[in-house]
């Protein structure tokens, strides 16, 4: 078979890339491309599609990028993916890009802007309707003269885009982005020109800057110092005193506003103005001891004229509501996803509380009495069917393979070995059958296509061969059935065996590791705004949408629990934040809890779909009003618990179901019961007992799970998330004020764990257990699978280091456990930070987490005596962020030298972390 080379690479010292290594190609069928045991194929199947679009983007998805465009795999599944990723209307230019609070649309004399404040409402309050602040172009803003054929794109960053536009006589580059309202301009053979859909009221035009208002949205368009705008009509031009560059940005104030406040506020804005943003980029850590996960949003700036640096920044809730170090301006934006905060500089960070996720609901009420007999009679009833499989595409494979992971899963607690093994075999046939790609396979088989940087699973569904939709959706279920065949079957999991196929799916769906080029970074996550996207090309009037936020989650807590069971805390960490960043997300814009975000004329309180313009009370496929609403809660698993932060919305949501539909729901009554036993279990459960298991379950659902999901949660309350733990697999319920604790330890060796108000809970190896309100333990997974990395020896350590840029960023700072607090160099290279551990310790591995100031180069050195020291590691290509360093050996002093910068600033470092035998 032409081109089967293995995807997967040799593993490096930096474990954080954890790419798994390759088998010898006589472990997989002839003409396959193998990793380890498992293979996929690089020959389209017969019958299969590729993705398809406007021209030849099937087999050149390059066809739309400038030859400046970052090399790698071109991203799809982003607000502004129709601009690259063509197709249906517009193949030359793109569908509206909403990038709030400022919307784009590319035309053939340049970019359109619109920032509308007031909602488009559809429907009614009771039945199915939409909201949305629709593209309503205010002002083109381009070159004279300008007409391109295409708008092109010249580059990208983590939530920003460049489109590009040439004649052959005039271009002009725009940079623009989630959070963005100033605009950034660089145009060649042409004087700048705004042209205004209607007449335009100039209430400021000084020197080289130029206010002026248009149907009640305020612009400020700022020229090079020593050029002006003249105004005709409807235009304005500048000739930019011939240095080609210019800013556009949108002011957040209303009609209200008089001309003195526009002015101040322009003038505030004066000296980001000019400082092109060039470059965005996110970092984050998990810090696991105090159960927080901390979040950097970087901007680099390029000052076109001066010195200055950072930017006009605008924060979407699920970023002000966890704002650290900043304090926003009063004023805020309009957005479809609610109030827009505004901060300045070349960067924010949030903390978040990581509360937990757990691989099923304990058994704390179901393990004895008539409630097991019930389990177990609804558990033997599927031993000879536990997937139930509705179909052999990717997505009802996933469904399927789900179903049974949650059956093993409860049936474990329970000892029912026999129908554990059951399911466990299911999953481990299906699965190793579609990891497996024989020479002709064109079922049940991955396809991977070097020209997009895409694992596409055949059969397909729901497009996602020809528009590369939901590839998180349905890859999520088979990580997390392949997690739960880990921890029983750790071997099958290992690197030479199927470990690797595993992890392919993962880099498609959310690509954690930056260095390979092979998939884009995080495909479907939009990292700014803070959740997911469905469509691969996003080529819709209202930008792209989402609708099942739940599966979206279901991905993120497969790799935290994939991540857990085979010691991967490169995915476990990407995992940890993906769940974390998109619970407070879908928190907001689609269960809007706080009541603040949805428009008040609008009546309903949940939306089963966000649209970059908006959101919709309906589906993409049922207008029935229990599908419409249950969408966003399947599958319901451990890692769904989020869903429960406010019990209060729960209640709400239900109720507001239940008036929709005029009574109880008749569909999927198994989801909507296990979402109320979030908000109110025992009124849940009075529901399952008075159905008496007479409804029919949801397709990827089992009475066993149903009964086990709100018979527990009855018993144990709803989620506090108030306490957090030193441990990924916690959670903590309350019931009646009394808190019930609950863990996880899916390894081979006992656990004690650590929560925040106190609490301890030991447990033992392979189980689940809980103390407090409801004592409990069974299970029996995890005793053969790797033992957890012991302790943290670094956190509150004396630590030096060779200098320190200034007294706010001593090198105690990075080992102080707070990752808003930082160590930083002079600005030269090299430059070394050590700890002193107190005594020689056998050492695991280190952690940095850099801040924007990075190494690329650097050595891990270890010692005895402070003297004399030994090169443990070494990293060549550093990329920032966090990164986890192999170690080994015994010392009692660790030092990162850093032999190159990423920056002409230091090394700065937010916490460097040292593991090792307690």
């Amino acid at each position: 078979m032409a081109g089967a080379v293995a995807l997967g690479s040799g593993v490096l010292a930096v474990a954080a890339a954890g790419t798994a290594e390759a088998a010898p190609a006589g472990q997989a069928a002839a003409g396959a491309a193998p990793v380890g045991a498992g293979s996929y194929t690089e020959t389209l199947p017969a019958g299969a599609k590729l993705p398809s679009g406007c021209g030849s983007i099937s087999t050149n998805p390059r066809e739309n990028v400038t030859a400046n465009a970052p090399a790698g795999a071109v991203p799809t599944n982003d607000w502004w993916s129709s601009l690259l990723f063509k197709k249906g209307d517009d193949c030359n230019f793109s569908q509206p890009l909403y990038a709030h609070p400022v919307a784009y649309r590319p035309t053939a004399t340049g970019l359109g802007f619109s920032y509308e404040q007031t909602p488009a409402i559809s429907g009614s309050p009771t039945g199915l309707g939409e909201y949305h602040y629709p593209y309503a172009q205010k002002v083109v803003v381009g070159v004279s003269g300008l007409n391109a054929p295409k708008a092109l794109v010249d580059n990208w960053t983590d939530w920003t885009v460049t489109p590009s536009w040439s004649d052959g006589t005039r271009t002009l580059k725009a940079t623009v982005g989630h959070g963005l309202p100033l605009t950034y301009f660089q145009s060649t053979g042409g004087d700048a020109l705004l042209t205004v859909t209607g007449p335009p009221t100039a209430w400021s035009n000084t020197g080289n800057r130029l206010g002026f208002s248009i149907a009640g949205q305020d612009y400020v368009a700022w020229a090079p110092t020593g050029a002006t705008w003249t105004a005709s009509g409807n235009t304005f031009r500048s000739t930019l005193a011939g240095k080609g560059y210019f800013t556009v940005g949108v002011l957040p104030t209303t009609t209200a506003d008089s001309t003195a406040d526009k002015i101040a506020l322009a003038d505030s804005w004066n000296p980001f103005a000019h400082n092109h943003v060039t470059g965005t980029r996110v970092s984050y850590s998990y810090n696991q001891g105090s159960g927080t996960v901390n979040t950097t949003y970087g901007f680099t700036t390029t000052a076109r004229e001066g010195s200055g640096s950072g930017t006009v920044i605008a924060l979407y809730p699920h970023q002000w509501r966890y704002l650290t170090g900043s304090t926003p301006a009063t004023r805020t934006y309009v957005s479809p996803r609610g109030r827009m905060k505004i901060v300045t500089g070349d960067r924010f960070q949030t903390s978040m509380k990581y509360t937990g996720v757990l691989p099923e609901i304990p058994a704390v009420a179901d393990n004895t009495g008539a409630d097991l007999a019930t389990v177990t009679g609804y558990l033997n009833a599927e031993l000879g069917n536990p997937a139930d499989f509705r179909g052999d595409d990717t997505y009802w494979t996933g469904k399927g393979l789900g179903r049974a992971a949650r059956i093993a899963e409860i049936a474990d607690q329970l000892d029912l070995t026999t129908v554990r093994d059951s399911a466990l075999n299911v999953i481990r046939t299906r699965i190793t059958d579609w990891f497996t790609a024989s020479s002709g396979k064109s079922s049940r088989v991955f396809y991977y296509d070097r020209n997009w940087g895409t694992l596409i699973g055949y059969p397909a569904s729901y497009a996602s061969d020809e528009d590369l939709n939901d590839h998180h959706f349905h890859y999520g279920y088979y990580i997390a059935a392949a997690a739960t065949l880990a921890k029983f079957d750790p071997a099958w999991a290992s690197t030479g065996q199927y470990g690797g196929m595993v992890d392919l799916l993962i880099r498609d769906a959310n690509n954690y590791d930056r260095t390979d080029t092979r998939f884009p970074y995080l495909r479907d996550f939009d990292i700014y705004a803070g959740h997911d996207w469905a469509s691969g090309h996003g080529a819709f009037g209202a930008g792209n949408n989402q609708e099942s936020s739940s599966e979206g989650q279901n991905f993120a807590n497969a790799l935290i629990q994939w991540g857990q069971a085979t010691g991967n805390t490169a995915v476990r960490d990407a995992g940890i934040w993906l769940h974390t960043t998109q619970a407070a997300a879908i928190n907001e814009y689609w269960f809007d809890v706080t009541g603040e975000n949805f428009p008040s004329q609008w009546g309903h309180n949940y939306a089963a779909i966000v649209w970059g313009s908006g959101g919709a009370y309906a589906t993409w496929f049922s207008g029935e009003h229990a599908l419409v609403v249950g969408i966003n809660m399947l599958p319901m698993t451990g890692g769904q618990l989020y869903l429960g932060d406010h019990p209060q919305s729960v209640r709400d949501t239900y109720a507001e179901l239940v008036r929709n539909n005029g009574g109880e729901p008749q569909q999927w009554r198994d989801m909507h019961w296990q979402y109320l036993a979030l908000g109110d279990g025992d009124a849940a459960l009075a529901k399952f007992r008075a159905s008496g298991g007479n409804y029919t379950s949801e397709e990827g659902e089992s009475k066993a799970h149903t009964f086990h999901w709100i018979r527990n949660l009855a018993a144990l309350g709803t989620v506090d998330k108030t306490v957090t733990a030193n441990h990924p697999l916690a959670k903590v319920f309350v019931k009646n004020g009394v808190r019930t604790y609950v863990a996880s330890n899916i390894t081979g060796s006992p656990l004690t764990v650590t929560f925040s108000d106190g609490r301890t809970l030991a447990v033992a190896a392979g189980k689940t257990a809980t103390t407090g309100g409801l004592t409990w333990s069974g299970g029996n997974a995890g005793s053969s699978s790797p033992t957890p990395d012991t302790c943290l020896l670094s956190q509150g350590r004396t630590a030096t280091a060779s200098s320190v840029e200034n007294a706010d960023h001593p090198a105690s700072n990075a080992v102080d456990g707070n990752a808003a607090t930082r160590w930083s160099s002079a600005f030269a290279d090299p430059q070394w930070l050590q700890v002193d551990l107190g005594s020689a310790r056998n050492l695991s591995r280190a952690e940095l987490v850099w801040e924007a100031a990075y190494a690329t180069a650097y050595t891990i050195q270890t010692s005895t005596n402070g003297t004399t020291w030994t090169t443990a590691a070494t990293v060549t290509a550093g990329d920032g962020g966090t990164d986890t360093v192999t170690l080994s050996g015994n010392a009692r002093y660790v030092r990162i030298n850093g032999t190159t910068r990423a920056t002409p600033y230091g090394y700065s470092l937010f916490e460097f972390r040292v593991y090792g035998a307690c």
